[in-house]
């Protein structure tokens, strides 16, 4: 096998198998010939365990010293999975790349319906390298996928072995993991980011879902319901109304803050603040396949979002803003510093116009996919207007990069 891999330009990717790493001279072959050889393994614990000589796995610490052990080997990249840690709550896998560490955290589905998850999980990562992903993103990917499919199938009852398969064909089948014709969170539905406001909406005399639905018709991309003054029920009828116009359109819908909130009319996901509930939390309260947001101002908020399992971060205030008390401006620098800091798409937010946002896009940094509009689309008497008119300035700007 090795001559062939080495005859073809082909990626080399390793999933270990516990029972063929119980044969010695297929655990010498492994290490000393193919493991030279591949972007990335993915042994679970107890197969890293036995590449190591057996040593025991029991803490993230252990796990990463493995990672490390293992990457001396040859792999480009190392994941040890940790959902067989007993004593975890949550199912952790480390990432390593020779340099820097990364813990990936997901939900333990309890289920006995997990054959087939090494093999989905490695086949998921080939496929998003495929299509041009980094190897982080790819992982990244490739386990909310395997978490997805669990959560789906836990409750199938097939055959009466001790396991029983993950259903891959959910999305097929469930709604709430799709988004519009999407299967998954669109970085580039960050484009243009409509934030409604309430006092602005009574100013001109618009309903919650005028705006939004104008706001839809003049291009924007995503929508997200930030209302500080109005009362719950009425908040949750707007919110049911607006995601009816949001999947007509294929445009997602996001609730700020409110979690209670998304939850009960089935938006697309969640953003909150930095003295909010956590990503982390709030993945927990929604579930898999949902977006969440997280607002950010420092590289280090932007990495502590990353290992909470935020999709994307909001940076800002980019420019001065009355639209929020006490918020810092951050200019350029700020901005830049945060993109190359994140490992998440970014939307800048905050003062962001018709005359500005094409100076925010022109930057070219790493990561910003987008920004995002309050008072500039909802504090005017025609919101599909300003929105049409926003939307061609950021598309010209896209067409000249």
């Amino acid at each position: 096998m090795c001559e062939s891999l080495q005859k073809f330009p082909v990626k080399v990717m390793v999933s270990t198998s516990g029972d063929s790493l119980s044969d010695p001279s297929t655990l010498t072959y492994y290490r000393d010939e193919l493991f030279a050889m591949a972007d990335i393994v993915t042994p679970n614990v107890k197969e890293a365990s036995k590449l190591l000589g057996g040593v025991s796995l029991h803490t993230i610490a252990d796990m990463r010293d493995a990672a490390e052990s293992i990457y001396k080997f040859g792999p480009r990249y190392v994941l040890v999975k940790g959902g067989d840690m007993p004593d975890s709550s949550e199912a952790i896998d480390v990432f390593y790349d020779g340099k820097e560490f990364v813990e990936l955290r997901g939900h333990r589905i309890k289920t006995r319906n997990t054959h087939g998850t090494g093999c989905t999980l490695a086949s998921s990562i080939a496929a998003e390298l495929a299509k041009g992903s980094s190897m982080l993103n790819a992982v990244q990917v490739a386990k909310n996928f395997v978490e997805s499919a669990l959560h789906h199938s836990k409750d199938l009852v097939i055959g009466n072995g001790p396991q029983g398969p993950f259903d891959h064909l959910f999305r097929l089948r469930c709604p709430p993991y799709n988004i519009g014709s999407q299967q998954r969170f669109n970085p580039d539905s960050l484009f243009l980011y409509a934030v409604t406001d309430s006092r602005m909406n009574k100013r001109w005399g618009h309903s919650i879902e005028d705006a939004v639905k104008a706001a839809i018709e003049g291009g924007a991309t995503i929508v997200q319901l930030r209302e500080k003054d109005i009362e719950s029920r009425a908040f949750l009828e707007a919110a049911k109304a607006c995601m009816d116009i949001c999947k007509s359109s294929g445009v997602p819908l996001l609730i700020n803050d409110r979690v209670d909130i998304a939850l009960a009319c089935n938006a697309d996901g969640v953003h909150v603040g930095q003295s909010d509930i956590s990503a982390r939390e709030v993945r927990k309260l929604l579930g898999p396949g949902k977006i969440i947001g997280v607002s950010c101002k420092t590289p280090a908020q932007a990495e502590q979002a990353w290992r909470d399992g935020a999709d994307y971060l909001g940076c800002g205030g980019v420019f001065p803003t009355t639209t929020k008390a006490n918020n810092p401006t951050l200019g350029f620098e700020g901005l830049k510093a945060v993109c190359l800091a994140s490992k998440l798409p970014v939307v800048a937010i905050g003062g962001i116009n018709a005359t500005n946002a094409g100076s925010v896009m022109e930057l070219g940094l790493p990561n910003l996919k987008g920004v995002a509009v309050v008072s500039a689309l909802f504090d005017r008497e025609c919101v599909s207007t300003e929105t049409r008119n926003l939307r061609s300035i950021l598309t010209s700007v896209r067409c000249l990069a």
